[in-house]
């Protein structure tokens, strides 16, 4: 089995509503996984949009998310922990935890939902940003998924 990532609010390559966006509440959508590998120690949740118009632009960092775990709910809180025991990174907005699609208006932009089964926790302190976690998971990724949503304004 491999590893997979799924989300009850919006299809693979589908739309992602409106109040996981900045346009309303700006919540984190539900987030579920499954497949992980034996020797999975942690997860790592990367949430980036590489259509922006000053390259990739991270939208939500999660890290040490306990193997035991198999979802994150909507709403997870902004600031340094997340409930359960993992950590959120910085975006690219420059806040702790999730920040939702805010795309200037005009083209369709790709939200790429990356989770990372790891074979260790990561010792990159409080408030890693996305390059940060991109460069500690190397060497460590057993298994990765990935979850496309789209937004346009």
């Amino acid at each position: 089995m491999s590893l997979k990532i799924t989300s009850t609010a919006f299809q693979p390559g589908g739309s992602i509503p409106s109040k996981h966006t900045c346009e309303d509440r700006d919540l984190s959508p539900p987030l579920a996984w499954s497949g992980a590998p034996p020797g999975t120690k942690t997860f790592a949740l990367i949430v980036d949009d590489p259509d922006a118009p000053g390259g990739t632009f991270f939208h939500w960092v999660a890290y040490n998310i306990p193997a035991s775990k198999t979802s994150l709910p909507a709403g997870v809180p902004q600031g340094s922990e997340i409930p359960g025991g993992a950590i959120n990174g910085m975006n690219s907005f420059g806040h702790l935890g999730y920040n939702g699609p805010c795309p200037p208006p005009g083209k369709t932009h790709h939200y790429r939902f990356h989770l990372y089964a790891l074979d260790s926790a990561l010792e990159v302190g409080d408030k890693a940003d996305g390059a940060t976690i991109q460069s500690a998971i190397k060497g460590h990724v057993l298994a990765e998924a990935e979850l496309v949503g789209t937004f346009q304004r």
